[in-house]
């Protein structure tokens, strides 16, 4: 186990425990609202485990008694400047130029990403992690699409994903009243994949992430992408994305590895990623 981020010096911190890559939001006091540094830092570090082929899976999680309160609104890219003739600022520039990226990055990693909700995970910070391909919530821990409160509408993927995951009816309720909704809420209504005692968050998120680090890792991947497009396709064109998925998997070593294991009755050494 590695630590490679000094806690004082950071508002990211980065942990390797065997091929699992520990990412943490370090701003606790702001109950870890999203800056552009950290913003910037969350995105790096993301592609340094893309670029390490030691990483086979990502553990995102927030230090303190948050996950994330959502965009810093005090950030100075965006902070009002209150007053008449004062200019206002342009949010759609932080969209374009920080969570675009990050939320893109999250998304097409070559890796299975979890993210562990302890605590609140209000506004962008609730669709970055919804955006994770695992959610696994501490069972006090809420999700908020605060949107509405300040004018604004979901953002960080919330109208793409909300939509897929709960139906437009029960999207449009969440981004519509800004209601907390409980982690026990979101897992009955298929929003995250599983609550968890709270003192089991870290060590449930670890395990899983091991678990899928000893997977095939690319298979993991392609089925990522496949539900993914299968979204925007009608079923003769999934059909056929399968079959060319399964093609060119079947020449993979982790096919042939995962059918000897099985046959020889041992366990697989799967490498591909």
């Amino acid at each position: 186990m590695s630590e490679t981020q000094d806690a004082a010096a950071s508002v990211l911190l980065t942990r390797q425990e065997g091929a699992v890559r520990t990412l943490t939001l370090n701003r606790p006091a702001a109950l870890n609202a999203f800056t552009t540094q950290l913003l910037a830092q969350l995105r790096l570090a993301l592609d340094e485990a893309a670029n390490d082929a030691s990483v086979r899976a990502v553990v995102i999680t927030g230090a303190g008694r948050a996950f994330s309160a959502g965009q810093d609104l005090s950030d100075p890219l965006i902070k009002p400047e209150f007053g008449e003739g004062k200019p206002a600022k342009d949010i759609g520039h932080l969209l374009d130029h920080y969570y675009i990226p990050l939320a893109l990055r999250a998304r097409s990693m070559p890796v299975p990403v979890i993210c562990a909700v302890n605590g609140v995970a209000a506004g962008a910070g609730a669709n970055f992690a919804l955006g994770c391909d695992l959610v696994i919530a501490g069972q006090s821990a809420s999700f908020i699409q605060a949107f509405s409160k300040i004018g604004l509408v979901p953002d960080c993927g919330g109208t793409w994903l909300l939509t897929r995951l709960v139906g437009r009816a029960r999207a449009l309720q969440l981004a519509l009243l800004g209601d907390k909704l409980a982690a026990a809420d979101a897992h009955a209504m298929g929003l995250i994949a599983r609550v968890v005692p709270d003192e089991d968050l870290a060590a449930t998120a670890q395990a899983t992430a091991l678990k899928l680090a000893s997977m095939p890792t690319r298979a993991l991947v392609e089925t990522r992408r496949a539900f993914d497009e299968a979204m925007e396709l009608n079923y003769e064109d999934a059909l056929k994305l399968e079959a060319v998925m399964q093609s060119q998997l079947g020449f993979a070593h982790d096919y042939q590895e995962g059918c000897s294991a099985f046959l020889e009755k041992r366990a697989p050494q799967f490498k591909d990623r």
